[in-house]
């Protein structure tokens, strides 16, 4: 029997600065609700899904921003939405900034099953921004700051989801742009790949221009190449409208395994997309021309570990005569 599972990206409109985790908490729990009356068995929420985009904001001390980190979780603000999905049997994908009982510091997404029980955990690889104060820029980017690189790898995992099982794994926002981590799932023969974003509508590096309706192609362009290369579905779930005075660009979609965008979100605003994805069509692309055991040269790959920059390359000469 084809095994179809039931997938939603629930975006969320912005989370200002001054709106209070309750607020925000029942805004995923009625989410949920309306999830559960389209049949829906995994729901995707996006990245930092409880706060607003704190990383934007400069403080001298850290600490001064422990407000927007968990320190548990379920916590006493979080724990209506694990009840939600006890009372829907949803399973749900939730994006936080951690703080750990040892005093670290990651920008963190949990995979849970519907019974509530923290089935997966991973902790972002790849951080973009800086880490001090950058006058150059109009807005902050720093999560080199406010996080530590995630400790975890890109760890995939057989889990029940909806009834079937299903080889989930997840990652962050910017870790979409890399391909080393849609592969080393890839090799693990992920079937969902769940991640979340906080990607604004321009970027502010100031230091190039890059088209501001490229930024969502390029997003798109990343995560359907992923998808494509390692035969599986994503599901990409955003923040979108104006959080703070800063534009978030939303645009969250659902993929299937030959890179097809299968849903996509129409708005700026809380907004649940869903498709019926069969888990089976990741095998055509897994045993044909993306057979890893036939047609990878891990040999021929050796640069990919050893070197972090770029190198330029030997300057051809002509032979001497």
């Amino acid at each position: 029997m084809p095994r179809i599972v039931t997938l939603a990206a629930a975006q969320l409109g912005p989370i200002q600065k001054a709106e209070g985790r309750d607020v925000v908490v029942a805004r995923l729990v009625r989410l949920m609700e309306r999830a559960h009356q389209r049949g829906v068995e995994v729901v995707v929420f996006p990245e930092l899904a409880l706060t607003t985009f704190f990383p934007r904001w400069y403080e001298e001390d850290i600490a001064k921003a422990d407000h927007y980190f968990e320190h548990a979780m379920p916590s006493n603000e979080t724990s209506p939405l694990f009840e939600a999905a006890r009372r829907y049997g949803i399973g749900f994908h939730l994006g936080y900034a951690e703080k750990t009982q040892d005093g670290h510091r990651y920008n963190t997404s949990i995979y849970v099953h519907p019974s509530g029980e923290v089935v997966l955990k991973y902790r972002k690889v790849h951080l973009p921004g800086h880490r001090e104060f950058d006058p150059v820029r109009k807005v902050q980017h720093l999560e080199k700051r406010y996080f530590e690189v995630g400790d975890l790898g890109f760890p995939v995992i057989r889990a029940p989801v909806g009834g079937t099982e299903a080889n989930i794994g997840m990652m962050i926002c910017n870790d979409r742009r890399w391909p080393e981590a849609w592969r080393v799932m890839g090799l693990q023969q992920v079937e969902i790949v769940m991640l979340g974003y906080n990607t604004p509508s321009l970027n502010m590096d100031n230091r190039g221009f890059e088209a501001h309706h490229l930024r969502v192609e390029h997003s798109h362009l990343s995560v359907r190449a992923g998808c494509y290369q390692n035969a599986c579905f994503g599901v990409a779930t955003a923040k979108g409208g104006t959080e703070d005075g800063h534009e978030l660009f939303g645009h969250s979609i659902i993929v299937n395994p030959q890179g097809e965008i299968m849903a996509q979100a129409t708005s700026w605003s809380d907004e649940l997309i869903t498709a019926d994805c069969n888990l089976d069509d990741c095998n055509l692309g897994r045993t044909t021309i993306f057979n890893f055991a036939a047609h990878r040269r891990p040999e021929a790959y050796g640069r990919i570990l050893a070197q972090t920059g770029s190198e330029a390359p030997p300057a051809w000469s002509p032979t001497a005569r």
